[in-house]
Formats: structure tokens, C-alpha cells, sequence
């Protein structure tokens, strides 16, 4: 199991009310959901081996360079390298990498990388079991596979109760996309599309219906870019003119879209999942700290079957 963990305590921390807060008063609504959706997701799942995956670089640069739009609308207004991050949620991560730490839970990372790429590197090296990715980011629809090993996204954006289980038939099935190529297909329909939330503005004109139909009659991006390139009467004169327009767009947001499959990942420990916490008396005294209640209750009970 790969956690994209700041997509979890972002979504604990909107989910939960601030008025969940430590004898100091500090809230710790993100800490107490994250703890609650990873204990389910353990007890749920029963993963044997799991890893909490992190942002390096929440913005890395190399996407910059190659679509200075990329998430620019997130950007801390006095700190430009910064993402823009509630005030009582900053103090909160801290203690949930604490958490972690005491529980014997595997952390990683990638210098000057996302949590996408991380999550992107160890699910494409996986030669041995199967991976389920835990997001709620649609990007990260791109990794289903078959083989070697199979690979499936459970897609948390409406809520872990509401969690939704993607391999390629069921993506495919979803979009109308070809089942054989489905992660590679969503990537490039992303492409077309784009993605406000990120700054992609894809193409012009060009909705999710409409790229998702233009990829699979063609095949791929690349081919279908050289159908528009030739004339191809398969293409109005309207879409040839879109994509023409969005000619500087479609040769950056590949590498944008695309997840780094060779980010260079760094894990804190083995990525056993241990069959207890590897340090108890600090995770109550977390919970003492910190007021985490039940929260670190249930997490420690989800790690001791």
C-alpha cells in the first residue's frame, strides 16, 4: 500500500472541525483524521507492507520550467517556493511524522520530487506483490497496470467511505478509454483536458469526453498530434485548429502530467508493515500530548491483529 500522505492529512484536516484541539489548545484535526483513515485503511486492506509517501518539492522545478503555470496559483504569497497551507494545519504535520516514526511505519521521499513520483518510482519497480495507491489525486489514475505485478488505485476524493478501487478495466470503463493502455491513456486524455487545480490549462475547446475519444481513436497523444500535423480527415478542421493553437501547451504538459517513474526514493526503513508498533509508550505519549484520544487508539489497535 502507497499512501499519498499529504493528499490524506488535507483532506482530515478540511473534514474535521479545528475545534479538535490539544490541552494546548493547538488543533489536531488533520492529525486525528489522518490516524483514523490510515487506521481503517489497515484494518480494511490489511496491507503487508506499507509506505507513506511525501512531497519533497510540492512544486518541483523542473515542472516550472516546463510549464511555469504549474500550480502558481498555490504559491505562498511571501515565500515563492512555498505552497500555500492553512495556518493550523503547518503545526500539524510535524506530529503525524512523529506518529509515523513511532509506529514503524516505512516514510519516502525523493529529493526535488513529489509524493506523485515517489508513489509513481516504487509502484512501477514492484516485481513482487500488489500495489494498491491511496489518493485522492485522479493524476496517479495513470499507474494501472496488469503486469508484472498488478496495480490499483483506490481513489479516496469523495472520502474513505465512499472509496472507489480503479485497475485498468474499471478505468477504461469509466472514461471510454482503451483497456490495454488504460494508466497510459488517462495520462495523455489529462493532457488534453488539463487541470485547473494545477494550472494545466489544456486545450482550449477540448473537454474530458471529447480527449478521451480523440485518444483512443488514435492511439496515443503522439499520434494523434501527427494525425493533426498530416490532416487527417478524421479531425475537423475545428480540433486541428484547437490543437495547433495549443501547439507550445502539448509539447510541455507530457512531462508535467506524467508522474517521474525514476525519481530517486529514499525510505526511512523496510516497508514491512509491523504487526505492533514499534514504540508504544511513545505513541501514548503522543496521544497525551497532543490529545489524540481514540485516534492513536485505533491505530493501535489496526496494527496489532
Amino acid at each position: 500500500m502507497l499512501v499519498d500522505s499529504a493528499g490524506l492529512w488535507f483532506r482530515s484536516y478540511y473534514a474535521l472541525p479545528d475545534s479538535l484541539t490539544a490541552p494546548d489548545g493547538t488543533p489536531v484535526n488533520s492529525v486525528r483524521g489522518f490516524c483514523d483513515m490510515l487506521a481503517k485503511l489497515i484494518t480494511d486492506r490489511r496491507p503487508s507492507r506499507l509506505v507513506a509517501c511525501l512531497d519533497n518539492d510540492w512544486r518541483p522545478q523542473f515542472r516550472v520550467d516546463a510549464l511555469p503555470s504549474y500550480k502558481a496559483h498555490r504559491v505562498a504569497e511571501d515565500d515563492p517556493a512555498a505552497e500555500e497551507v492553512p495556518d493550523t494545519l503547518s503545526p500539524q504535520i510535524p506530529v503525524i511524522l512523529e506518529v509515523l516514526d513511532a509506529a514503524g511505519i516505512a516514510t519516502a521521499e525523493a529529493e526535488g520530487y513529489e509524493a506523485d513520483d515517489v508513489i509513481g518510482a516504487l509502484a512501477d519497480r514492484e516485481d513482487r506483490d500488489p500495489v494498491e495507491v491511496v489518493t485522492g489525486d485522479r493524476d496517479l489514475f495513470q499507474l494501472v497496470r496488469t503486469q508484472p505485478t498488478a496495480v490499483r488505485v483506490v481513489y479516496v476524493g469523495a472520502g474513505l467511505a465512499k472509496a472507489q478501487d480503479y485497475g485498468p478495466a474499471e478505468l477504461a470503463e469509466k472514461y471510454a478509454l482503451s483497456a490495454d493502455r488504460a494508466g497510459d491513456d488517462y495520462a495523455e486524455m489529462a493532457v488534453l483536458r488539463g487541470d485547473p487545480s494545477d494550472g494545466l490549462p489544456g486545450v482550449a475547446g477540448i473537454g474530458e469526453k471529447t480527449a478521451a475519444k480523440l485518444i483512443t481513436q488514435f492511439g496515443s497523444l503522439e499520434a494523434l498530434l501527427a494525425a493533426a500535423e498530416s490532416a487527417d480527415s478524421r479531425l475537423t478542421p475545428r480540433i486541428r485548429g484547437k490543437l495547433a493553437e495549443a501547439a507550445d501547451y502539448l509539447a510541455a504538459a507530457p512531462s508535467v502530467v506524467r508522474v517521474a517513474r525514476d525519481a530517486p526514493v529514499v525510505q526511512d526503513r523496510p516497508d514491512a508493515l509491523p504487526q505492533s508498533p514499534v514504540d508504544t509508550d511513545r505513541l501514548r505519549e503522543l496521544q497525551r500530548a497532543w490529545g489524540l484520544g481514540a485516534s492513536i487508539d485505533r491505530l493501535i489497535a489496526a496494527m496489532t491483529p
